[in-house]
Order: structure tokens, then C-alpha cells, then sequence
């Protein structure tokens, strides 16, 4: 049993999404976090602040360390933060000699920012290439039906009469958009130490954050850890996303109210009608249209980040991020299959 109907034993089967989950797994984020610690640490022998051996057996250790959950969990309870124990346990691993090298000038922050920079990376791109299929479906339909002939509303009211090809432009352009601006996003390394400084660097701070990021395959960024705008903007741009899906959602539902004018394939039964197929994927777009809009205002207020560091708006993004992305991915996944469900639109 689980809160979250994303990965519900059944609400799932509606919300989830498959290909998208795992990038928020305990092993995805571990993974992360040990790559992490591997490039941080072979960044710094390459400036000369730690020995090559021990960089290699860092890496070494990385590879394939499994560390004790249940020691996490309860770490976490009392720490805030998984990194503290995740580092003890990897030190054990490395070894007492090599082990004083590990994590050398890095914080929680660092390691925690960055598992989430190198997950939602690899979850952009995917991203992108839905928006790809949503996009050919919906080019696809021009082609078959973009001569008809669709009755216009403006305020719920009957207006002119318009083209499909006047309605799917509206519904494809930003689309363009979004895929354009995903393909375009920057996912930065944060590394700033205790407080944002790189105090134990020194002059090589800089040096070492730009080596870090080309080893993780980042952009080159100076500390965010207390500016959070790098949430912000891809929380921004998964809720515009899902918005945009869901105007689609809406136009197609109030078709098949409307009747006449679309023809879709696959709609949800109902357990009184027989009759019925109801508009289940058009409905679930505004729905996951208006979570994500009233959770990027959460995302917003984790915009306060007191002073150097903050434990509250940084919980903040762990309750809402993981979430907003995970409604993103099931607005593609069903914008794909209504898109590709649609038979008949607009009348010759």
C-alpha cells in the first residue's frame, strides 16, 4: 500500500508510468550519489588535492557498493539527510587511508543536488521524445482530417466555424515549444561546500566544480545550494507541459460531450452504463494539469532559502519535485495513447 497514487498498487495503472518511476528510486538515487563521489574524487586527484590511489580506489569502491538501507533510514531520521551515513558506510568500504580522501571538500547539498541534476537529465530527454510522438501523431491527424471542419467556441458558446488544422495548431505549437526548450535545458553540478565557499579548495574550487561536472556530463555552475532557480525553471516547465496537455484533455472531452464531431477508440467503461465509454485519458490530462499547476506554487515558495542552506524548503522540493515529474509523465504517456485513439474528427 502506498499514499502516493503514482505508484499505487492499482491507481498506478492509471498515474504511473513505468519508464519514469525507477529514476526515483532508492537505487537510482544511490547510483547517483555514488557517481557522484567517483567523479568528485578523480576530479581531485586530477588537480592534485587527493592521490591518484586513492581516487582509484574510491572509484573502485563506487562500483557496485550496496549500502545498508535500514542504516539509512534510520540516519535520516535523525540527521535530515541520507549523505552523512551513506559517506560512513562508503568509507568502511574504501578503506581508512583512502577513505580520508573521500567526499574531500563536498557536503550533503553537493551529493543530494546532484543525484537530482543526473536523474532528471536522463527523465528530460525522455520527456523530449514523447513530446516528439505526441507531435507526429498530431501532424499525423492534419494530414488525415485537417480539412474538416470543426464548429468554434469562444466562452463555451458556439462561434464560427473553424478547421481541425486550425484547432491541432493550437495544440501542437507549444508542444514545439516545450521539446525545444527540454532539449535546450541545463542540469547543473552543485558543489559548494559547507556553505557555498569551496573553503577547503581554496583557489582550485573552481577548477575542481568544472572537472566534476564534465566527469557527471553537467553543466559548470556556480553554487546554487541556497538559489534555487534550476528547480524552479524545470518545475516550470513540467507544469506548462502538463498545462498544455491538459487544454488538450479538455478540448477532446467536451467533443465527445458535444458529440458528432470525434470519434475515439478505448474509452473506460462504466460498472452502471454499458453503454458508455468515458472520456478516462481526456479527463486525466486536466486533472494532472491543475496537480502540477497547484504544486509549482510549492515549488515557489521553496524558493526561500534562508541564508546559506535551507532544511525546510529543501524538504519542500523532495515532497513536490519527484511528484510534478511523475504527473509530467503521465500526461505524455496519455497524451500519446489519446492522440493515437482518435478515429474521426471534425465532419467533411
Amino acid at each position: 500500500m502506498t499514499a502516493s497514487p503514482f505508484d499505487h498498487p492499482f491507481l498506478s495503472g492509471l498515474l504511473g508510468d513505468d519508464e519514469i518511476a525507477p529514476h526515483f528510486s532508492a537505487e537510482a538515487d544511490i547510483r547517483a550519489m555514488l557517481s557522484f563521489e567517483a567523479a568528485l574524487a578523480r576530479a581531485e586527484a586530477a588537480h592534485g588535492l587527493i592521490p591518484a590511489e586513492a581516487a582509484r580506489k574510491i572509484a573502485e569502491a563506487c562500483t557496485g557498493f550496496s549500502p545498508d538501507l535500514a542504516s539509512l533510514r534510520s540516519a535520516m531520521a535523525k540527521d535530515g539527510v541520507v549523505v552523512p551515513d551513506f559517506v560512513k558506510q562508503l568509507r568502511a568500504k574504501v578503506g581508512e587511508e583512502a577513505g580520508k580522501n573521500l567526499h574531500l571538500g563536498a557536503t550533503s547539498q553537493d551529493v543530494i543536488d546532484t543525484s537530482l541534476m543526473i536523474r532528471l537529465k536522463a527523465v528530460v530527454f525522455l520527456f523530449a521524445g514523447r513530446l516528439s510522438a505526441i507531435i507526429a501523431a498530431l501532424e499525423g491527424l492534419d494530414r488525415q482530417f485537417g480539412g474538416n471542419r470543426l464548429m468554434g467556441h469562444t466562452r463555451m458558446q458556439a462561434a464560427i466555424a473553424i478547421s481541425v488544422s486550425d484547432r491541432l495548431n493550437v495544440w501542437r505549437a507549444p508542444l514545439a515549444t516545450y521539446r525545444d526548450r527540454l532539449t535546450e535545458q541545463s542540469f547543473p553540478v552543485q558543489f559548494g561546500g559547507a556553505a557555498g565557499t569551496l573553503d577547503k579548495l581554496g583557489p582550485q574550487g573552481p577548477a575542481v566544480r568544472a572537472s566534476l561536472a564534465q566527469e557527471l556530463g553537467l553543466s559548470d555552475t556556480r553554487q546554487w545550494q541556497s538559489a534555487r532557480l534550476p528547480i524552479a525553471d524545470i518545475a516550470g516547465l513540467f507544469a506548462s507541459i502538463s498545462g498544455s496537455l491538459g487544454k488538450i484533455g479538455q478540448d477532446i472531452a467536451l467533443l465527445a460531450e458535444m458529440g458528432g464531431e470525434i470519434e475515439v477508440s478505448g474509452g473506460g467503461a462504466s460498472s452502471a452504463m454499458a453503454h458508455k465509454q468515458n472520456p478516462v485519458a481526456a479527463e486525466v490530462l486536466v486533472s494532472l494539469a491543475r496537480f502540477n499547476a497547484t504544486a509549482l506554487s510549492g515549488i515557489h515558495q521553496s524558493l526561500i532559502h534562508e541564508q546559506e542552506r535551507s532544511g525546510a524548503a529543501w524538504t519542500l522540493e523532495w515532497l513536490l519535485l519527484p511528484q510534478m515529474t511523475m504527473g509530467t509523465a503521465a500526461s505524455l504517456r496519455l497524451a500519446r495513447e489519446l492522440t493515437g485513439n482518435i478515429k474521426r474528427l471534425g465532419t467533411g
